[in-house]
């Protein structure tokens, strides 16, 4: 009888995307409805499926199953490897990987979130392993009795940049592989330490949520995140009112003097005062820009989803923009 997995084998193969026979035997050797309780129409459709909502009312999903055989793809996964997984998925794509990689293999999970730490921790434990899965939190990579000894390290959402602490734990020709850009523009780079040096390849563009190790420990406002959000905007808005206007060319400059900012800064807390939120430094900065940044921040909240403060300031007059109520007629 053909299952639904052995459907879903097939249409993946049928659009191009590589099936190892390592990569076909672990999805015919996982059921996903053991990751999750949402229905699973759209993963047999080949789109994400929730596996967690938080308290908080955050989706949590495993990816599409294109971007997961993908990603196996490009992890280039043997016996015996020890692969460190930036993000749980639920638990789905670490059990994957320890099936191909077998009984000499290692996955490990670092998940800063609580929250889902405990969802993918409980799910883990009902399974039969291959190898070993552990999952840890952050705090587990500022760990010194750490070995060098990392293989594989993959990311499954968007950063920036290799955090440090990450660069410290790869071997000799291993690599890491994610996908880099901010919210608008990404790429799955594939990352090679060789020889003392980084050697990139381009596998292509991707869109896939951000992930932030930090987020967790991030206070409001955060200086780099903002300057992270506002160079998500300027990609939207180069293009439209050319790389040489004055809206352009002063955003830039904004970008760099909150990146200038010392480290360190407080964070604003709902016992903060209206007077000492407008003098901290962040938004002292940002409301000497307010004139002109007043005309183009409906378009960074709508667009980016990105709301300076949500709930926690509460002032007479928004810091940017106006109210909806401004707009009714």
């Amino acid at each position: 009888m053909v299952s639904e997995v052995d459907d879903l084998i097939e249409m993946l193969k049928k659009t191009g995307i590589p099936m190892s026979n390592g990569v076909i035997e672990a999805f015919l050797r996982t059921e996903p409805s053991d990751f999750t309780d949402f229905p699973l129409e759209s993963f047999w459709h080949d789109h994400p499926v929730p596996f967690l909502v938080t308290n908080s009312g955050v989706t949590k999903t495993i990816s599409a199953p294109h971007m997961i055989a993908t990603m196996l793809h490009h992890l280039e996964l043997d016996d015996d490897l020890h692969v460190l997984l930036m993000g749980s998925k639920g638990g789905y794509l670490a059990t994957l990987i320890d099936i191909i990689c077998g009984k000499g293999g290692r996955v490990t999970i670092i998940e800063p979130h609580h929250e889902v730490a405990e969802y993918t921790s409980s799910v883990l434990e009902r399974r039969e392993q291959c190898g070993l899965i552990r999952v840890l939190g952050k705090e587990a990579l500022e760990d010194p009795k750490w070995d060098r000894d990392v293989d594989r390290v993959l990311f499954t959402g968007s950063i920036r940049e290799i955090p440090d602490f990450i660069e410290l734990l790869i071997d000799e020709g291993g690599f890491i592989l994610g996908p880099f850009g901010g919210r608008i523009q990404q790429r799955l780079m594939k990352k090679e330490w060789q020889g003392g040096a980084w050697l990139e390849t381009d596998l292509g563009g991707v869109v896939f949520g951000p992930m932030d190790i930090r987020e967790s420990e991030r206070g409001f406002p955060d200086p780099l995140f903002i300057a992270d959000e506002f160079e998500d905007a300027l990609v939207l808005i180069s293009p439209v009112l050319g790389e040489n206007s004055e809206e352009v060319q002063r955003l830039e400059r904004l970008v760099e003097s909150l990146r200038g900012l010392p480290p360190g800064l407080p964070e604003i807390t709902e016992s903060f005062t209206e007077e000492e939120i407008i003098e901290h430094p962040v938004i002292e900065l940002l409301m000497t820009e307010a004139e002109w940044l007043n005309e183009l921040w409906p378009t960074f909240s709508n667009i980016l989803g990105f709301d300076l403060g949500g709930d926690l300031i509460d002032l007479e007059e928004p810091l940017f923009g106006k109210r909806h109520a401004d707009f009714t007629p």
